[in-house]
């Protein structure tokens, strides 16, 4: 048993592919893989799915493999499309990859989204074939539908995926992507000029956040079980004031100090949430297997009680974390997204 297995990234599939047609473009003779340099100065060999020459210029495409990682674009096609340019390189996005519409992210608005490390990742493939200009165009048919499953739709990017991968390689449930993922999306919302964004654990807080405030789209920011990573991520990158917003089966955890708030990393919270309660309500608290049942318990004048004080200690947690650098208001909703309750002032949201 030889554990989880690595993948390729769309950028070294993008890479290979591009090698690929710029290699029949130039007269070569392709073979079943295409061998290509990688960041870190290791050379990785892709199985092409094929090759052929084009009236104006040649295409090649790799099917992308991500071991065992559950990436979304696990046996996409990547396609590129190679044409002789005067001079210089230029990027082009072709089915299903998408383009920039937001400012915030590593490129311009209008740019297609085929990210930096990619970018260098297919020139310097490329460039082991020719010297000459190119067009390069990557095409992932799939991209479209592909992308509903991405942020790309949060963070401004149209029309189809994103062309990733800082290293050529996906280790399986990668924690830096999934972190490089949600800092771009606070990237986007700094850049929108946004001063009071909304962290929430998932969609379930997202919507229940549209449903009680009026927001713009690039406001609400998923946090998911990151919250140790995004409540430092806005230190660093300071707004006006923040409000987390989600369930309290996630966001107790914070008041106990799990800031990575995954079922297998951290501590569940229902022990603690009976504990205030019993304190709060001033009576014995009927055993429960989750929050959401310590609640269901409750009357809705008890439930507030109990969910304003929860709202309070989730409140206290966060703001120490952050050295008191800005106001942190919090609001607890349960599963169907209504009000628990709540800490702090939440005029600015409303």
């Amino acid at each position: 048993m030889g554990g989880l297995h690595n993948g390729f990234t769309t950028g070294a599939c993008a890479a290979a592919a591009a090698k690929a047609a710029a290699g029949l473009l130039a007269g070569w003779t392709m073979h079943e893989a295409v061998t290509i340099p990688l960041p870190d100065g290791t050379r990785e060999s892709l199985p092409l799915a094929y090759a052929r020459t084009l009236p104006d210029g040649a295409e090649a495409a790799v099917c992308k493999q991500a071991g065992d990682d559950p990436d979304v674009t696990d046996g996409a096609l990547v396609i590129a499309r190679i044409a002789w340019k005067k001079s210089d390189i230029a990027f082009h996005a072709g089915e299903g990859v998408g383009i920039i519409t937001k400012p915030g992210l590593a490129l311009p608005p209008g740019e297609p989204a085929i990210n930096p490390g990619p970018r260098r990742m297919i020139e310097a493939a490329v460039r082991e074939v020719t010297d000459r200009g190119l067009h390069i165009t990557v095409a992932v048919p799939a991209g479209k539908e592909l992308a509903a499953r991405t942020f790309n739709p949060r963070l401004g990017i149209e029309g189809g995926i994103s062309v990733l991968g800082t290293t050529g390689r996906v280790r399986p449930f990668s924690l830096e992507a999934v972190r490089k993922t949600m800092e771009c999306a606070y990237d986007v919302a700094m850049a929108a000029n946004i001063r009071y964004p909304v962290l929430v654990p998932g969609h379930i807080g997202e919507r229940a956040a549209r449903r009680h405030f009026r927001l713009q789209d690039e406001q609400v920011v998923e946090a998911g079980n990151e919250w140790g990573f995004m409540i430092d991520l806005t230190a660093r990158k300071p707004p006006a004031a923040l409000l987390v917003l989600g369930h309290p089966g996630k966001l107790a955890k914070l008041s106990l100090g799990h800031w990575d708030t995954h079922s297998r990393r951290s501590a569940s919270p229902v022990p603690s949430v009976r504990k205030l309660a019993a304190q709060v309500l001033d009576f014995p608290i009927p055993e429960a297997t989750t929050v959401e049942g310590v609640f269901a318990d409750l009357n809705p004048e008890q439930q507030k009680s109990l969910g304003d004080a929860l709202a309070r200690a989730v409140q206290i947690a966060i703001s120490h974390r952050l050295n008191y650098r800005m106001p942190v208001s919090t609001l607890l909703i349960n599963l169907a997204g209504d009000l628990l309750g709540s800490c702090g002032d939440l005029t600015p949201w409303q």
